[in-house]
């Protein structure tokens, strides 16, 4: 990648975007690992000790009812994720609690954590419990692995991840991996960004999908899926 380099202080100060709404695509990987160099002039990468890409895991939580799963899963308002997630490269972990927020955006909260803790809520139960107005019996439901670039695209100040090299596993050690495929989302405070242009010039369209639930549909054809069920049979 040849974009000029931002670090991390300096994008967490100009598009942190804790509040925001996020646009997801499905491309092959070589399409998505192409963005960057279509971006030269417009885009930063985010580049931390002589790195650019960084291996992300997380681990997601829900009731023995998959309640936040089935929130999802019926588009019900008031959803809810509760999440691990631990920067490999930099041995960093946080609690997060993502909830819906206005006109459809997300809201992210999160708790700097212990990374012995990450596939457990217990020492951050109180946070749940703050973020949420009440405290569900969660337990580790799904495991995510990627590898994520993350550019600032300063021409509208919002952010872009591409996330290579997917792979899920559940609770029960069944795995899905799919290499092939990136997942490319834009970050931006409500207007669609210009790579969103940029994408939507090329035929490509925003699709649903979630880490977390499209990714345990995946893996558990048995649970209601009607969201993702586009996205499921098109790429799963």
């Amino acid at each position: 990648m040849t974009l000029d380099t931002i670090s991390l202080d300096e994008l967490l100060e100009k598009a942190e975007l804790q509040t925001r709404v996020d646009r997801k695509y499905v491309l092959p990987v070589a399409e998505a690992l192409a963005l960057p160099d279509r971006l030269a002039g417009r885009a930063r990468i985010l580049e931390i000790d002589g790195q650019q890409t960084f291996r992300y895991r997380s681990v997601y939580f829900d009731t023995p009812e998959l309640t936040s799963f089935r929130l999802a899963a019926t588009r019900r308002r008031h959803r809810y994720k509760v999440r691990t997630r631990t920067y490999v490269d930099s041995a960093l972990c946080w609690l997060e609690v993502k909830t819906e927020g206005y006109r459809g955006g997300t809201v992210k909260d999160r708790l700097p954590y212990e990374m012995v803790d990450h596939e457990t809520v217990e020492p951050g139960h109180w946070f749940v419990d703050r973020v949420l107005g009440y405290l569900p019996a969660l337990a580790p439901t799904l495991v995510t692995d990627y590898r994520r670039a993350t550019l600032h695209v300063f021409a509208d100040d919002s952010r872009l991840t591409i996330d290579t090299d997917l792979g899920w596993q559940d609770a029960s050690g069944s795995r899905l991996h799919r290499p092939d495929l990136a997942i490319v989302e834009t970050k931006t405070r409500s207007a669609p960004s210009g790579v969103d242009r940029l994408l939507w010039a090329g035929g490509r369209r925003p699709v649903r999908i979630s880490k977390y639930a499209t990714g345990l549909a995946a893996l558990r054809p048995e649970l209601p899926a009607v969201p993702w069920r586009r996205t499921l049979r098109r790429f799963f």
